[in-house]
C-alpha cells in the first residue's frame, strides 16, 4: 500500500490535526442542506455522529438494530472514559495519554490517529458535562478521576459503574433533539444487509446507499444518500461467548468488506481479564466486571498448589487462605503497575497461573479479585460508593456478595473475593480507514469500534468510549466535509437505479438460500461450535499448527452451515432465527479472517499472542523488522476463497518503538 493512501497530514505529530482542519475543504450551510448522509448504528459513535452532522445542517438517516437507540451496546460500558485534563495534578498531559495509548497497543497503531484521539479527548468531557452527564465528583464539586490499566496517572472520568449508559443518554438526547427538529430520520428495528455502490461520471464507485431489512415486517427497503457511515461495533461474538450483547454482530462490516472495503488487523482481539468465569455449557454470553475494580481490588491465586486443589474441590473458600499464602502475581511480576497492567498482560498472566494448576474454581479456570485490603483501609461504605452496582451485579449472578465479611485471622478481616477469568471483550481490528475515517471505498466511512483506527494490538481500558465519541463528535464532522465538498452538485439519488435493484435482489436471494437449506442443525448449535473452534485455536494463545487446523475446521463448519442449517418459520414478518442465521454466515467468514491474519503475523503483540514468539519470561515478542505494518485484507470475491493481504507500513516520528515494560 502506498503510504499516501492513509492521507496522514504533513508536519509534527502534535500539529497534524490542527493543520488538517486549517486546510480542509468545507461545505457552506446552504449546501449542507442539499446533502444526505446515512449513519448505520446508534451507539456512542453512531448517535454522536448523527446528531452532530444534523446540527451542522446535513440531512441524516439513522439506522438502529434495536427498538431504541438507548439499547445500543455502548450502554454496557462500566468503568469510564479517558481524557488528559490533569485535574489530579499528577503529571498527565495530551502527550502522555498519546504515549500510553501507543505503548498499550504494543506499537501497532497509527501515530497520527492516536495523537488526534488524545488531543480531542478533553473536548469530549466538556461536551458531556454540558449535556448533563452525571460524572462522579469530589467533595468540592470538581470532576473525579480514577486509574485504569496501562497508566500511572488518574485520567478516567466515570459515572459510578454505568459510564457508558450515562454517556449514551447524553448522545441520545442530542440525537432526539435533531429528530424533533426534522434533521434526523430515525429507523428503529432496521438491519443493514448491503451497501450500494454507484459509479460516478468518471467511473469511480462510490457508496450511495444501503439495503436494510425491516426486522418487524421482514421486508427489504432501499435508502440512498451522498455518503454512508458505518458505526456498528465489533466482531467479538464470532467467539459465541463474549461480554458483548447477543445482538452484537459484524454483518454490516462484512457487507462493506465483500464490496471492496479492506478489513484491517482482524487478529487483534481483546481478552478482558476481569469477567465472571464460564459456569456451564448452556451459557449464551459472559458478564464483564469493570476494570475500575482493579483500582482497589487485588488479583491473586494460592501460593500452594494443594490449596488450589482444595478450592477446586470446594473443600475451602478463598477467605480461608491467609495473607502469607496468597500470590498477588501481578504485583509480583509487574511492580511498577501492579494490578493495573494493560488487559492483554493481565489476561495472559491469569492464563499462565491457571495453566500451572493454580486456578481457584471447580474448572480451574478462575482467579480471585479481592477487596479485603481496600475495605479494611477505606471502609465498606466508601468501597460500595465506588463499586456498589458492580458488587450487586456480581451477587445477582453468582450469589456471592464480594463486600460481605467472611472471617478474621490474626486481627485481619477477610471478605468474600470475586472470581474472575479472561473473556472476549473488544476487537481492535476493523474496517480499514484513512486519516479521514474513510474506507477504501469512496464515500463509505467507518467510526468507533467497527474501524481499526486507534488502538493498535491492544486497547487500554476506558479508551473505547473515548474513541467512539471522538470520532462522532469531533473528527468525522470535519473529515466528511472534505469528501462531501465535491458532491454538492450531485442531486439526491433515486433508489430505482439498477445498482439498488441488483443489491436488493442479492439480499433476497441470500434469505431464500438460508430458508431453503432445511437441514437439522439450529443456528445456536453451529454458532457454539464456531465459538469452540475460535477459543481453542484462535483465542488467548495461538500457534501455526492450531491456526492451520482452525482454518480447516472453519471451512468444514461452513459446509455444515450451507447444507444442514435449519431455520424455522417464514421470511415474512419477524423471524429472529433467520436474522441470527444471516449474522452467523458473517461470523464464520469473520472467524476465517481472524485466523488468516493471525497465521500471517509471525510475531506476538498485544492481544495477538503466538506461542512460538515469546520471551523467556512468557511475554509477547514482537518482530518490528518484518511486522511493523497494518494488515489489510482484500476480499477475493467469494467466502470460500482466501483473501489477499495488503500491508500499510507504519511510520513513527514522535515515539521510539521499544519493548513494552510494565515492571519498572
Amino acid at each position: 500500500m502506498n503510504p499516501a493512501d492513509s492521507k496522514i497530514p504533513e508536519g509534527p505529530v502534535a500539529e497534524k490535526w490542527t493543520n488538517y482542519k486549517a486546510h480542509q475543504k468545507l461545505v457552506n450551510p446552504a449546501n449542507k442542506r442539499r446533502l444526505d448522509v446515512i449513519v448505520v448504528g446508534t451507539g456512542l459513535a453512531g448517535a454522536s455522529a448523527a446528531s452532530t452532522l444534523a446540527e451542522l445542517g446535513f440531512n441524516v438517516l439513522n439506522f438502529c438494530i434495536q427498538d431504541s437507540p438507548r439499547r445500543a451496546h455502548s450502554i454496557a460500558a462500566q468503568g469510564g472514559i479517558n481524557a488528559a485534563k490533569n485535574y489530579q495534578n499528577d503529571g498527565d498531559s495530551v502527550y502522555r495519554l498519546f504515549y500510553d495509548t501507543v505503548k498499550g497497543g504494543d506499537y501497532r497503531a497509527r501515530e497520527a490517529n492516536v495523537y488526534r484521539l488524545a488531543e480531542v479527548a478533553n473536548n469530549i468531557i466538556d461536551q458531556c458535562v454540558a449535556q448533563g452527564v452525571p460524572f462522579a465528583r469530589e467533595y468540592g464539586g470538581l470532576l473525579a478521576n480514577r486509574s485504569f490499566g496501562g497508566a500511572q496517572v488518574s485520567r478516567t472520568f466515570y459515572a459510578k459503574g454505568q459510564t457508558g449508559q450515562q454517556l449514551l443518554l447524553g448522545a441520545y438526547s442530542s440525537l432526539n433533539r435533531q429528530i424533533q427538529a426534522g434533521k434526523v430520520k430515525s429507523y428503529n428495528r432496521y438491519e443493514m444487509h448491503d451497501v450500494v455502490l454507484v459509479k460516478d461520471k468518471d467511473g469511480v464507485e462510490r457508496a450511495r446507499g444501503i439495503i436494510a431489512k425491516n426486522l418487524v415486517t421482514g421486508e427489504f427497503e432501499r435508502f440512498a444518500a451522498h455518503a454512508v457511515v458505518i458505526a456498528t461495533g465489533g466482531y467479538g461474538n464470532t467467539y459465541f461467548l463474549s461480554t458483548n450483547a447477543m445482538g452484537c454482530n459484524c454483518s454490516a462490516a462484512m457487507a462493506c468488506y465483500r464490496k471492496g472495503a479492506y478489513f484491517a488487523n482482524p487478529a487483534y482481539v481483546q481478552i478482558h481479564p476481569t469477567c465472571i468465569p464460564v459456569h456451564g455449557d448452556k451459557q449464551s454470553k459472559l458478564t464483564l466486571m469493570s476494570e475500575s475494580l482493579r483500582n482497589d481490588g487485588r488479583i491473586w491465586v494460592p501460593k500452594k498448589k494443594e490449596d488450589a486443589e482444595k478450592l477446586q474441590k470446594g473443600q475451602i473458600k478463598g477467605s480461608d487462605i491467609p495473607e502469607e499464602d496468597r500470590d498477588y502475581y501481578l504485583e509480583r511480576r509487574y511492580p511498577a503497575f501492579g494490578n493495573l497492567v494493560p488487559r492483554d498482560v493481565a489476561s495472559r498472566a491469569a492464563k499462565e497461573r491457571c495453566d500451572a494448576g493454580f486456578g481457584v474454581n471447580n474448572t480451574g479456570l478462575a482467579v480471585f479479585l479481592d477487596f479485603s485490603e481496600a475495605i479494611n483501609r477505606l471502609g465498606i461504605d466508601v468501597v460500595r460508593q465506588r463499586y456498589g452496582n458492580l458488587f450487586d451485579m456480581y451477587e445477582e449472578i453468582t450469589d456471592v456478595n464480594p463486600g460481605e465479611f467472611a472471617r478474621e485471622v490474626n486481627g485481619v478481616n477477610y471478605y468474600n473475593p470475586m472470581m474472575i477469568f479472561p473473556a472476549i471483550h473488544y476487537t481492535m481490528g476493523g474496517i480499514w480507514v484513512d486519516y479521514e475515517l474513510q474506507t477504501s471505498i469512496k464515500g463509505l466511512f467507518a467510526i468507533g469500534e467497527c474501524n481499526f483506527s486507534d488502538h493498535g494490538a491492544n486497547r487500554l481500558g476506558a479508551s473505547a468510549l473515548m474513541q467512539g465519541l471522538a470520532d462522532g463528535y469531533f473528527v468525522l464532522p470535519y473529515t466528511i466535509q472534505n469528501y462531501l465538498s465535491d458532491q454538492i452538485t450531485v442531486p439526491h439519488f433515486s433508489t430505482d437505479l439498477p445498482e439498488f435493484d441488483a443489491a436488493e435482489a442479492k439480499c433476497r436471494e441470500a434469505m431464500d438460500r438460508l430458508m431453503n437449506i432445511k437441514g437439522h442443525r439450529s443456528v445456536d448449535s453451529i454458532h457454539k461450535e464456531l465459538g469452540h473452534i475460535m477459543w481453542e485455536y484462535v483465542g488467548m494463545a495461538r500457534d501455526k499448527e492450531g491456526l492451520e487446523l482452525a482454518i480447516k475446521k472453519l471451512g468444514e463448519l461452513r459446509k455444515v452451515f450451507n447444507t444442514d442449517l435449519f431455520v424455522p418459520g417464514t421470511q415474512k414478518g419477524m423471524n429472529v432465527e433467520l436474522d441470527k442465521a444471516f449474522r452467523l454466515n458473517d461470523f464464520i467468514t469473520m472467524g476465517e479472517l481472524i485466523a488468516y491474519d493471525a497465521l500471517s503475523r509471525n510475531e506476538s503483540c498485544g492481544g495477538h499472542f503466538r506461542t512460538e514468539y515469546q520471551t523467556e519470561e512468557g511475554e509477547a515478542k514482537r518482530d518490528d523488522e518484518n511486522c511493523f505494518y497494518v494488515s489489510c485484507w482484500d476480499y477475493a470475491g467469494s467466502d470460500a476463497k482466501a483473501p489477499s493481504l495488503i500491508k500499510e507500513p507504519l511510520h513513527y516520528e514522535a515515539i521510539k518503538v521499544q519493548t513494552r515494560n510494565y515492571k519498572s
